[in-house]
């Protein structure tokens, strides 16, 4: 069979009352999907996302360390799988795990603070975790989270909780907190939702830097 331009598959398939083009890639040969937005993914990671579970997105190289800044920034860098959810692609009951981890390094008494989001939208966000002086440390984060409703915003809801633990190896020590939050306001599942995790140190000292070397998010149910 010859390769399927997107126009040629323009409605080919259209689940959830969606307008998808379906194609072969003409360069790779692999079964991809197009949305109403432009947005291409692999076929079978959107098939996952949709209807299946296991693995959804793996990183595979170190994300950019967030040194020196104040700014929030994303710990997540580029990997194989997707990290978006069509618009209508959710289901109730669709649950994730995600689990990171990387090296960090901080001031002592300054902060960091955790966000989960989608786009633009935060979906949960840590107190500020006052950090002991660490050079080099381990830190391990993990995020579950649930669709409740589906819908708008004001009418879709997402359930949200992270743990997060970093090591002092000087002392042996853990330091971490917990967060827990349930969005019924602004998420909405009726748009392309695209997952971030996002890192904010509370001053620019040097010392501060952070970066995840491992992130795999998988579904679980």
């Amino acid at each position: 069979m010859g390769n399927l331009t997107v126009s040629q598959a323009n409605n080919i398939w259209s689940p959830n009352g969606n307008s998808l083009a379906v194609f072969v890639d003409g360069v790779s040969g692999i079964l991809k999907l197009k949305d109403a937005l432009g947005n291409v993914q692999p076929f079978e990671d959107y098939v996952t996302v949709m209807y299946g579970t296991g693995g959804i997105y793996s990183q595979t190289a170190n994300s950019t360390p967030i040194t020196a800044t104040t700014s929030e920034l994303t710990l997540i860098d580029g990997g194989v799988g997707t990290l978006n959810v069509p618009a209508n692609g959710f289901s109730v009951g669709d649950s994730y795990i995600a689990n990171l981890s990387g090296i960090m390094s901080a001031k002592n008494n300054n902060s960091l603070i955790i966000r989960i989001k989608s786009g633009n939208v935060v979906l949960a966000e840590s107190q500020p975790l006052v950090m002991p002086a660490i050079n080099n440390q381990v830190w391990n984060l993990q995020v579950n989270f649930t669709i409740r409703t589906i819908g708008g915003a004001n009418i879709a809801s997402i359930v949200t909780a992270g743990e997060m633990h970093v090591l002092k190896l000087a002392s042996g020590t853990q330091e971490g907190f917990g967060f827990s939050a349930i969005n019924n306001t602004t998420f909405n599942t009726t748009i392309l939702n695209t997952l971030n995790i996002t890192a904010q140190w509370s001053s620019t000292d040097v010392q501060n830097s952070i970066y995840t070397n491992l992130f795999v998010l998988t579904k679980i149910y």
